[in-house]
């Protein structure tokens, strides 16, 4: 993990690789952000013209780097753009920061130390900036022989070998002010645990399969004082978990479910999370085509979500109990898979015929949710990669909230524009749920092709507990990204969903919800 600290030094003698600064989109050209006044001046007042001269624009996501100036020890300055200038009395806002600072850490792959000078008016934006930066210089090269920790086998520095930015360095905080270092300290915290989720994302599914998953949430669980349990097949299969098993049982890897109970002595509110964990989803006898299954490993980002919620909560003492289930199964094809046509009696007791055996996130869901219901909750909230359907409404950057509640389903998408996590909200229309009627059992898992994603979200309704408010995350789109970095964001597992979780929890806490 990148290391990151709160400096008073100035920019000009701070020993570093890079300076970074930011710059802004202007009516008639680049205009150089707060914080960099010790580097202009050095630049004798002109360093935006020099970077218009270098073709830099201040447009969100650019980088430019040039020569730092005299007597400065850092040798290179990185200006990286932050998009228009704020309008007259506000701010360029967190997200803003956030985005910049991991275009810039990004950049510097390689480098051992940058020293960041991003305009930073309160602790909130100081701690944006360290969120963006620790998640920018994210890597996984776990599994590559030229990786960052790793030499070729002539015993030298592989080629191309580069690790992410060793240390950060924030110009400007003020290291002695408890809230700046509240912010600091929330931001590793939060950074490392939706990394670790990124890790798991990104493991081959070879190696991670349930059970290796399970122990590594049970590894972590016992690290931060969190209560754990894990319902291994014979326990499932004891207490009727008729979905997890009936996804699960095509695989030689059985299936698992891990309970992790975080407690505060303060808490007044209890939130629930349950994640989808299919840590490989061949569609099972309903086999995905070549070209749909690649990425596959992916399908089990849900729980890494509410797994890294939940540590991530531990971890910051947050007053309030959140509880996170992750049902993990692999769904593979064999002789002993759930066919199409069969019917599963999930954990409610309900009855499920299975027209789909691709449609298996939302019965492991199913049953974890009314598991979690048992122990009423205040509320619920489930995350999954769960429909192509809500991909192609909300593209591959936003997810989609369905709830039963409005205000709650409202509340959540405050909690993910605070977080800066895009979402929107999704409706639930009664009328859908005809199509997911069975002649055989209580209901189809599959229904209308049209509104897919929201027929997944009816299907999950259906296991509630009574009297209990629940939403639903669907992040397919986001959950891992296929296309090129941007921002703070990585090609490959993403973590969407633990920086929503976490900021909901601490509403929670604070009352914010009621």
């Amino acid at each position: 993990m990148t290391a990151l600290t709160l400096s008073t030094a100035a920019a000009s003698g701070l020993r570093a690789d890079a300076i970074v600064v930011g710059v802004a989109k202007g009516a008639k050209g680049p205009v150089v952000a707060p914080g960099a006044e010790a580097v202009d001046k050095a630049y004798d007042g002109k360093l935006a013209s020099v970077l218009e001269t270098l073709g830099a624009s201040g447009a969100e996501g650019e980088v430019t780097k040039l020569p730092a100036p005299s007597g400065f020890k850092a040798p290179v300055v990185l200006a990286v753009g932050l998009g228009p200038v704020p309008e007259k009395d506000e701010t360029y806002g967190t997200d803003a920061l956030r985005r910049a600072a991991g275009t810039a850490a990004r950049a510097l792959s390689g480098s051992k130390k940058a020293a960041f000078a991003l305009p930073a008016e309160d602790a909130d934006d100081t701690g944006a900036i360290a969120e963006g930066a620790l998640l920018g210089a994210y890597s996984f090269d776990a599994y590559k022989e030229n990786g960052s920790a790793t030499k070729g086998k002539n015993g030298k520095d592989a080629k191309d070998a580069k690790g992410p930015l060793a240390e950060i360095a924030l110009l400007g905080a003020k290291p002695r002010d408890k809230a700046y270092k509240a912010a600091v300290e929330r931001a590793i915290a939060l950074s490392e645990e939706l990394n670790r989720a990124r890790d798991l994302i990104n493991t081959p599914p070879n190696d991670l399969n349930p059970e290796a998953f399970a122990a590594v949430a049970s590894a972590a669980a016992k690290e931060h004082g969190i209560k754990v349990q894990v319902l291994d097949e014979k326990a499932l299969t004891k207490g009727g978990f008729g979905g997890i098993l009936g996804v699960g049982v095509g695989s030689d890897a059985p299936p698992r479910l891990v309970k992790l109970s975080y407690t505060s002595s303060k808490a007044k509110k209890h939130l629930a999370f349950v994640g989808k964990g299919i840590t490989y989803d061949s569609g099972g006898i309903s086999l995905k085509p070549a070209g749909h299954n690649e990425t596959m490993k992916c399908d089990m980002a849900g729980a890494a979500a509410v797994f890294a919620a939940v540590v991530s909560a531990a971890r910051l003492g947050l007053e309030v109990n959140v509880t996170g289930w992750l049902a993990l199964a692999e769904n593979m094809p064999s002789g002993s898979a759930t066919r199409p046509g069969d019917v599963l009696r999930m954990y409610s007791g309900k009855t499920v015929e299975v027209l789909n055996t691709d449609a298996e996130g939302r019965l492991v869901l199913a049953d974890a949710i009314a598991k979690a219901s048992e122990d009423a909750p205040d509320a619920i909230v489930d995350v999954a990669t769960l429909t192509g359907a809500m991909m192609m409404a909300l593209g591959s950057r936003t997810f989609g909230i369905m709830a039963n509640d409005d205000a709650f389903r409202a509340a959540i998408h405050d909690a993910s524009e605070e977080a800066g996590e895009p979402s929107w909200p999704m409706p639930l229309p009664e009328h859908l749920k005809k199509g997911m009627d069975s002649p055989t059992a209580d209901i189809a898992n599959m229904g209308e092709r049209t509104g897919g994603g929201l027929v997944a979200g009816l299907f999950l309704q259906e296991f509630v507990g009574e009297g209990i408010t629940w939403a639903h995350l669907d992040i397919a789109g986001p959950a891992f990204n296929e296309g090129g970095p941007f921002g703070y964001t990585p090609k490959g597992g993403t973590g969407t969903a633990v920086r929503t979780l976490v900021r909901l929890a601490e509403r929670t806490a604070a009352g914010d919800l009621g």
